[in-house]
């Protein structure tokens, strides 16, 4: 693995929590004495937190971020790690996780209810598979969203495919928000090819970015809609995931937000050396968040003696600005619907479980495929998915 393996959660803390909605300035910065601790608007800065172990803290209309890196093993042929699980292997500085998974790494079964999974993938694969019947294998750069409204069961299992060689995994998995008036739509899900994905690369192949969400940002005209009923789906909320690579020497300017100052934006600085990059004029730690003002551009540097790139992960979206009370793998407005959430799913397990297994995954010599509908579909077989088979 990397020097810094993340652990994390796809499932919430278990304990009520409400959205951060502290005047920015009043945050508390985590990072070390010698840097400098005061900001003002000018410098676009608003404040800089260090990022844990566990999931990254995040800001209205995001509930949840995580990171995830493991560097598995090669695996056997029913795509299983050398050991098995304990049930919540965590462990932060393994060279991997099992997470809840006993054979194979991942999490099996779980419900959902009352908000929606973005799964931004970089390295590996996942095997999803759903209450509603719905069922899928990607990675590589596909983008999985998914709508749980009402109440829906899935599976994220990580088969180790490989095995004769290492099976790497990356990816971000983001909980969005859905207002209260989404909050019991009908479960909704959608994959998106990595060759789909648009992309952005800046002249001097320093800098570039994939952009999952978000439309109007260097040079995108267009992409991807996401679910009907997402937050995201209004262009008026400004929605914005994105991930950012510069290469040592490289610079990039993230331009300001399409709707100005009434958007939240966040900069997770996932991957990079100590010190090497800057946001605006402030040098900034290795592995930290850092909240920006989104109504005027703003600068990423690279030092060009660093050592390895620099790689960002970006949040921004219009608050919803409503009550959250949220408990484990449920996200409501108030607690009486949390404990109806519960009732409902222990009477009627969200449609049921329709898989052999809690654990599903599918044969290991099947290529990454999205069933939706009962329709089965695939990605596009062009040059640049046949380079990232």
């Amino acid at each position: 693995s990397c020097s810094i393996c993340r652990p994390h959660f796809l499932f919430s803390p278990s304990s009520s929590q409400s959205s951060d909605r502290r005047d920015p300035f009043t945050l508390v910065c985590s990072i070390p004495s010698t840097i400098s601790m005061r900001f003002t608007k000018m410098a676009k800065i608003l404040a800089i937190e260090r990022l844990g172990t566990g999931p990254m803290s995040t800001v209205d209309p995001f509930l949840f971020c995580v990171y995830h890196k493991d560097n598995y093993p090669p695996g056997n042929k029913e795509m299983e790690a050398p050991h098995r699980g304990n049930g919540m292997d965590f462990n932060p500085q393994a060279d991997y996780r099992m997470y809840h998974g006993s054979t194979i790494p991942g999490f099996p079964q779980h419900p959902h209810r009352g908000f929606e999974t973005i799964t931004a993938t970089i390295d590996g694969m996942i095997d999803h598979a759903d209450s509603v019947g719905n069922a899928g294998r990607y990675g590589k750069g596909d983008l999985q969203w998914m709508t749980a409204g009402q109440g829906v069961v899935h599976s994220e299992m990580f088969p180790l495919i490989k095995d004769d060689d290492y099976n790497p995994t990356r990816f971000f998995q983001i909980w969005l928000n859905l207002p209260a008036k989404s909050k019991m739509v009908k479960p909704g899900f959608a994959m998106f090819w990595a060759p789909d994905v648009p992309k952005w690369t800046d002249e001097s192949k320093l800098a570039s970015v994939t952009i999952w969400a978000g439309v109007n940002y260097f040079e995108v005209k267009k992409n991807n809609a996401p679910p009907p009923d997402s937050w995201a789906s209004d262009p008026a909320n400004d929605v914005a995931v994105m991930h950012i690579t510069i290469q040592p020497g490289g610079k990039l300017t993230l331009p300001a937000a399409n709707t100005g100052k009434n958007v939240s934006r966040t900069l997770f600085y996932i991957e990079g050396v100590e010190g090497a990059m800057k946001v605006g004029e402030q040098a900034i730690p290795a592995k930290v968040l850092v909240k920006v003002e989104a109504d005027e551009d703003i600068d990423l540097e690279m030092d060009a003696a660093a050592t390895e790139p620099g790689e960002f992960l970006l949040l921004q979206g219009k608050p919803i600005d409503e009550p959250v009370a949220q408990h484990g793998p449920f996200v409501m407005n108030t607690r009486a619907e949390i404990q109806q959430a519960f009732m409902d799913y222990q009477r009627t397990q969200f449609g049921g479980w329709p898989w052999p297994r809690d654990d599903m995954v599918f044969d290991r010599t099947k290529d990454r495929f999205a069933l939706l509908d009962g329709k089965e579909t695939e990605p596009p077989k062009d040059e640049e998915c046949e380079a990232q088979e």
